[in-house]
């Protein structure tokens, strides 16, 4: 942890949260008693709470101007009752990684699986999916960013224009995490799981674009990326714009593929999720019930089984533990799925 990024945080936290209050010491703020609490301090991210504000300073190498983008799009009228809207921020950069200021709300309970908003999650890609994107220009042009770094102007199918949305950086992390399992060293299911990665196309390993069409996409869905605002009990929003760009819509529902496909996903719960999905109009996947979606999502969800097996090896190395039960399942995963490459590649014998 950053001791110095975590209290600029804090600062800028509560000076948010009590603007007409400016107390020289975090820790112990006059306007409500409570001191700040860090919620999340990893590489891509530091997060920091007070009251009723969150503060986040955004990874080291942020692209800049697809930040800010990014930023512009969250807090746009179509996004309203889709993404968590950003606040004002006094402070733009703190050690120079962006920043960005939020209301609090209240994550998903992780004692409670029962009671995981898989549902609303569903519904929320749907909207998320099928917002206008020509429609978005003005967000992109308000920020002045549309021509940097990763931000490309394409021809948008049926939007009567261009747009400078940057890419959505699903495929880049999944990259990210391969990278990260190989310089954790040699590991005996590493095989699988990067024979699993070569096999996917190169658009899902971020080597390319992906073919179309595109809709705005999270990037990076999982539980962990939606709260209730206002706290306690307000509607489900999605939250984190890290990796919000242009893309394949197919990206968003393939963590909960894969996971389903590897059996941590149980199937009642893979089948309300993908419902209230068809429900909202979703595009990534056929509207109709009865037909199969996996043409859709098998990539997707190959990709993420991938990035999930690769972190686990990643992870339980510089841990210095075996991996768990869990990852076991994502990398064995990867391992049939290096298998029926194999036997489907036209050298296989029969």
């Amino acid at each position: 942890m950053t001791a110095s990024v975590v209290r600029a945080l804090g600062r800028v936290a509560r000076d948010t949260a009590h603007p007409a209050v400016r107390a020289a010491d975090p820790a112990g703020c006059r306007a409500c008693g409570r001191g700040s609490t860090v919620l999340a301090d990893r590489p891509d991210g530091t997060v920091v709470r007070h009251g009723e504000v969150v503060a986040k300073a955004h990874a080291d190498g942020t692209d800049h101007p697809g930040h800010r983008v990014r930023l512009a799009v969250a807090a746009h009228p179509l996004l309203a009752g889709i993404l968590l809207p950003p606040l004002p921020a006094a402070t733009a950069e703190v050690a120079g990684r962006p920043v960005t200021v939020w209301p609090y709300g209240t994550p998903v309970d992780p004692a409670d699986p029962d009671a995981a908003p898989w549902e609303q999650a569903g519904a929320l890609l749907a909207r998320l999916h099928t917002v206008p994107l020509a429609a978005l220009s003005e967000a992109v042009v308000e920020t002045g960013a549309a021509a940097g770094a990763g931000a490309l102007d394409r021809a948008l199918a049926g939007a009567g224009g261009g747009s400078g949305l940057p890419d959505m950086r699903g495929p880049a992390k999944a990259a990210r995490a391969v990278a990260r399992m190989r310089a954790a060293g040699p590991h005996p299911a590493a095989g699988p799981v990067q024979r699993a990665w070569q096999c996917l196309p190169a658009w899902a390993r971020g080597e390319a674009r992906a073919p179309g069409p595109y809709a705005l996409c999270h990037g990076d869905l999982h539980l962990g990326q939606l709260v209730r605002h206002p706290a306690p009990d307000g509607p489900w929003l999605l939250i984190d714009i890290d990796d919000l760009g242009l893309g394949d819509p197919a990206w968003d529902l393939a963590r909960p593929a894969a996971w389903y496909a590897a059996g941590l996903l149980p199937p009642e719960t893979w089948l309300r999720f993908l419902g209230a999905y068809r429900s909202a109009h979703g595009p990534a996947v056929p509207a109709d019930p009865d037909a199969d979606p996996w043409p859709r999502l098998d990539v997707p969800a190959r990709a993420l089984a991938v990035q999930t097996a690769a972190l686990a090896l990643a992870k339980s190395a510089t841990e210095g533990r075996d991996p768990d039960d869990i990852e076991l399942l994502m990398i064995d995963a990867c391992a049939r799925i290096a298998d029926l490459a194999t036997e489907l590649s036209p050298g296989a014998s029969s």
